[in-house]
């Protein structure tokens, strides 16, 4: 399962390994960084895979591959032996056509070698897994609907609300206004703390080093 390298990118397209094409359509992106788990999922390569998730590396692949990716509550999933990218984001979650949420019960568990690992006794998902969605109540935060936004995106996301109001969920929109720092908020978190956890990765004790170098960008 390919993907970007260190986890850093959208698109699949900065492996070590050569870049992963959509499934769907290779003139496409399959999305990143778990680009590689996505598009496996959605070739019917595999049943399910595992993906990392610290800015929307499960989530934004999984859409753009037609299948379906959990970024688990933090501290779910052991993150032993993931490498870090910022430490305070990154999470292990399921990519699959429609199980994810058995597969997410079969991969939650405390770990004591992970010391951001969580006790939880609620693990049972596949319990929500129901036909009636009566009662449920499905927020649109209004704040994700403006400028940048595509409009064939909003359509289908509207739709989609639509289909559950008529089945008797209660669809309500909802203010978000400090969404508006969640970017600026993540690039701060994400790269100061990619900086410390990857700086062993400098060709000398560890990580890829080129044979052929002009100097230290090399």
């Amino acid at each position: 399962t390919n993907m970007d390298e260190f986890a850093m990118g959208s698109t699949t397209e900065t492996s070590a390994y050569g870049e992963t094409k959509n499934p769907w359509n290779t003139e496409h992106v399959p999305g990143g960084s778990s680009g590689g788990s996505c598009a496996a999922v959605a070739a019917e390569e595999c049943s399910f895979a595992l993906g990392s998730d610290t800015g929307g590396s499960i989530r934004q692949p999984s859409s753009f591959c037609g299948v379906t990716g959990i970024k688990p509550t933090y501290g779910t999933v052991s993150r032993y032996g993931l490498i870090a990218y910022g430490s305070s984001l990154d999470q292990i979650g399921p990519v699959a056509k429609d199980d994810c949420a058995t597969i997410l019960e079969a991969i939650t568990s405390y770990d004591k070698k992970d010391s951001t690992s969580v006790k939880r006794d609620d693990t049972d998902f596949t319990s929500a897994l129901v036909d009636d969605v009566k009662g449920m109540r499905i927020g649109i935060p209004k704040d994700y609907f403006g400028e940048g936004l595509n409009p064939e995106v909003k359509d289908a996301v509207l739709a989609a609300a639509k289909v559950l109001e008529e089945k008797g969920a209660i669809v309500e929109e909802f203010d978000l206004g400090l969404v508006k720092y969640a970017i600026p908020a993540y690039y701060v978190i994400a790269c100061a703390e990619a900086s410390s956890n990857l700086a062993r990765f400098d060709g000398v004790k560890y990580g890829y080093r080129t044979k052929e170098y002009e100097g230290l960008h090399n």
